[in-house]
C-alpha cells in the first residue's frame, strides 16, 4: 500500500511529540484513524463524547507542553470538539484537532454533515486548514503543529476522507520545533520600569498564569521590593506556595489581603495576567505597570501608566539586577497581617465541620487537601467547586491546580483529570465536580475510565442544584429560579458502571471516605458527597452591587413567601466571610 496523506499526518505528529489522540471514529474519519492504527506510535483514546476527549486533551497539553490530538468526524462529531478547543485557546494549550470532512467532490454542495471549517472554528482555532490536495499536506500540517506548540493554542486540520486516503508525494515527515523565543522589553522601556519602581514608596504585585516559568524570579523580586503578592486564579498554583509575601486572590473568589494590597499600593505591577474583572482592579489613584508577552492584554482591563511586552521570566530576571532593594516593610506587614486574619476566618467551617450536617464544602475541600499527596493534581468544575479549590486546596511546588478558568465551561474537571492521569501515571488526579457538571459530561465517560482502569478520583459536590448560578441570581437581586434538580445516588451509579463508589452523608465519615478513595488504585472512584446546599462564600471585598443584590434578593424571597428559606440560609452561614 502506498503512503497516504493520513500516513504522513501521523508520522509528522508523532515526530512532533504527540503521544495521544482522543476522539470518536466514523465515516469521513475512518481513513485517518486507519492510518493511526498502522502507525502504532500514538495511542488512541476512544471516548463516549468528543467534548470529553477535547477537555482531557486540554489538561494534558497544558501541563506537558506537548501537542495533543483530538478528532471527530464531519458535522456533528466536529461540533462536539468546539467547546474543548475554546478552552484550549483560553488556557493556552497546544491541541490539534483533526476534523473529518465531506468528500472533496461534495465540498460547498450542502451535503449531509457538511460544515465550513473556516467559519465554524474561527473563534476557537489559531489556524485552520482544509486539506483538499495531497500536495499541500506537509505545508499545512507543519503550520498546524508549529502554531499550536509555539503560540500555545488550538489548531484545526479538516481532511476529507478521499484526500486522507490519497497517495502523497514523496515528502519528508521531519518537523523541527524551535524553543520559545526570549521576549523582553527594550532597554529604554526597562529603564522606565526601574525608575518607576525605585521612586515608589510601596509596590504590590498581581500575577497570573504568565508567571508560570518565572515563578521563582517573581517571588525573589517581591522579597527585594518588600511587595505583597496577589494573584489571579490562574496564578494561584505558581505564586501562592512557599511565598512569604503571598496575600491571596481578589475577585468574587477572593480571599486574604490581595484586594487591599493592590488598591493601597503606590505602584502596582501586573505580571502575566489578563484578569477580566475590572471592578476589582484599582483606578487612577494607583500607578499601574503591566507586563505581558501578549500585547493584546496590555491595558484592556484597566488603564496602565506603563505597558511592556515581554515574557515574565526574562523580563523579571533583568529587572532583578537593576532595581534597588527596599527596606521599609510597613506596607507588606500590614497586608500579611490582613491575610492571616482572613485565613483564620476561613477556618470557621473547617474547624466546626466535623459537627455540622449537611457537610460543609469548606470542611470537605480542606480535608481533601490535607490528605492528598504532595504531587496531587486538582481540577475544579466551573461553579462553587472553584471557590473551594481557590480557598481550601493548598498548592505546592509539585501540586497542580487547573480548571476552565478563562472560558468557564461546565463539566471540565472529570475529563481534565482523566487526561492528566494518562499523562502522569501514578499521580493522584482529583476532580472536584459539580453534580450538574458530572451528570452533563462526566457520567458517560466514567465508562471510559473504567475500561482503562484509570485511577481518577471524582468528588461530587452533591447539593442538587446549580449552586453558583443560584448565588449569581442572588447577587443580581432576583429570586433564584431554575437551578434545582434531583440526583441519583452517584455512588451506586458508579458501582453499577464498574467504578468504586463512596457515599458520604455524615461529616464524621468525610476523613475516612476520602482516605479510602485516595488509597484505591485499581480504577476510578466516585465520592458522592452530600454537601450543604445553602453554603455561601463571600469574597474578601464585596462590591456594593454584590451586597445590594443579596439584600434585594433576600427581600424579594421574603415577600414571595420564602421567609423560612432566607432564615435557614442566614443560619447556615453564621461564620461567612
Amino acid at each position: 500500500m502506498s503512503r497516504t496523506v493520513a500516513d504522513l499526518l501521523w508520522e509528522m505528529l508523532a515526530n512532533a511529540g504527540v503521544k495521544r489522540c482522543y476522539g470518536i471514529v466514523g465515516d469521513a474519519l475512518n481513513p485517518v484513524v486507519d492510518a493511526l492504527r498502522r502507525n502504532g506510535k500514538i495511542e488512541f483514546i476512544l471516548v463516549r463524547n468528543e467534548e470529553y476527549g477535547a477537555l482531557a486533551a486540554v489538561a494534558e497539553a497544558y501541563f506537558t507542553g506537548n501537542p495533543v490530538v483530538v478528532c471527530g468526524t464531519c458535522g456533528p462529531g466536529v461540533t462536539h470538539l468546539f467547546n474543548g478547543l475554546m478552552d484550549a485557546r483560553k488556557e493556552g494549550a497546544p491541541v490539534i484537532a483533526i476534523a473529518g470532512d465531506v468528500e472533496s467532490s461534495l465540498i460547498d454542495t450542502s451535503t449531509i454533515e457538511e460544515l465550513n471549517p473556516y467559519k465554524f472554528f474561527e473563534a476557537a482555532s489559531l489556524y485552520t486548514a482544509r486539506v483538499v490536495n495531497p500536495g499541500q499536506a506537509r505545508a499545512v500540517i507543519t503550520t498546524a503543529i508549529l502554531t499550536a506548540v509555539l503560540e500555545k493554542g488550538p489548531t484545526v486540520l479538516s481532511i476529507p476522507g478521499d484526500v486522507a486516503s490519497s497517495p502523497v508525494p514523496d515528502q519528508s515527515a521531519k518537523i523541527n520545533i524551535p524553543a520559545p523565543a526570549v521576549l523582553r522589553p527594550s532597554n529604554s522601556d526597562l529603564d522606565k520600569l526601574v525608575r518607576m519602581i525605585d521612586e515608589a514608596k510601596s509596590v504590590a504585585i498581581f500575577g497570573g498564569d504568565g508567571c508560570r516559568e518565572g515563578r521563582d524570579d517573581v517571588v525573589q523580586l517581591a522579597r527585594k521590593l518588600k511587595a505583597p503578592v496577589g494573584y489571579a486564579f490562574r496564578g494561584k498554583q505558581w505564586l501562592e506556595h512557599e511565598n512569604p509575601n503571598a496575600v491571596g486572590m481578589t475577585g468574587l473568589l477572593g480571599y486574604g489581603g490581595a484586594y487591599d494590597a493592590i488598591h493601597e499600593a503606590e505602584l502596582l505591577l501586573m505580571l502575566g495576567t489578563d484578569f477580566p474583572f475590572s471592578e476589582f482592579l484599582p483606578g487612577s489613584s494607583v500607578k499601574k505597570i503591566q507586563i505581558d508577552k501578549n500585547p493584546k492584554h496590555i491595558g484592556r482591563r484597566t488603564t496602565v501608566d506603563l505597558g511592556l511586552v515581554g515574557d515574565i521570566k526574562s523580563t523579571v530576571t533583568d529587572l532583578l539586577q537593576a532595581v534597588h532593594e527596599k527596606t521599609d516593610t510597613t506596607f507588606l506587614d500590614k497586608q500579611i497581617e490582613r491575610t492571616k486574619s482572613f485565613h483564620q476566618l476561613l477556618q470557621h467551617y473547617v474547624q466546626k465541620g466535623p459537627g455540622i450536617k449537611p457537610i460543609r464544602p469548606e470542611f470537605l475541600a480542606a480535608t481533601l487537601s490535607e490528605l492528598a499527596s504532595d504531587d496531587a493534581m486538582f481540577f475544579a468544575d466551573t461553579g462553587t467547586a472553584c471557590i473551594w479549590l481557590a480557598r481550601h486546596i493548598n498548592g505546592g511546588s509539585n501540586r497542580r491546580l487547573f480548571g476552565s478558568f478563562s472560558w468557564a465551561s461546565m463539566a471540565n474537571a472529570a475529563p481534565n483529570a482523566f487526561g492528566s492521569a494518562l499523562a502522569y501515571p501514578g499521580r493522584q488526579c482529583i476532580a472536584l465536580c459539580g453534580d450538574g457538571g458530572f451528570t452533563m459530561l462526566g457520567m458517560g465517560d466514567l465508562l471510559t475510565q473504567v475500561e482503562r482502569k484509570t485511577p481518577v478520583i471524582q468528588v461530587i459536590l452533591n447539593n442538587e442544584k446549580f449552586d453558583f448560578v443560584h448565588i449569581e441570581q442572588q447577587e443580581a437581586g432576583i429570586i433564584p429560579f431554575g437551578v434545582e434538580f434531583k440526583n441519583p445516588n452517584f455512588a451506586k451509579v458508579a458501582e453499577a458502571m464498574g467504578a468504586k463508589g463512596i457515599r458520604i452523608e455524615e461529616p464524621g465519615h468525610v476523613r475516612d471516605g476520602i482516605a479510602e478513595a485516595l488509597a484505591y488504585k485499581r480504577g476510578p472512584v466516585v465520592i458522592d458527597a452530600v454537601v450543604d446546599p445553602l453554603a455561601l462564600a463571600m469574597p474578601a471585598h464585596s462590591p456594593f452591587h454584590t451586597a445590594k443584590g443579596f439584600t434585594l434578593s433576600f427581600a424579594k424571597q421574603v415577600l414571595s413567601g420564602r421567609l423560612d428559606s432566607v432564615i435557614e440560609t442566614i443560619e447556615r452561614n453564621v461564620g461567612i466571610v
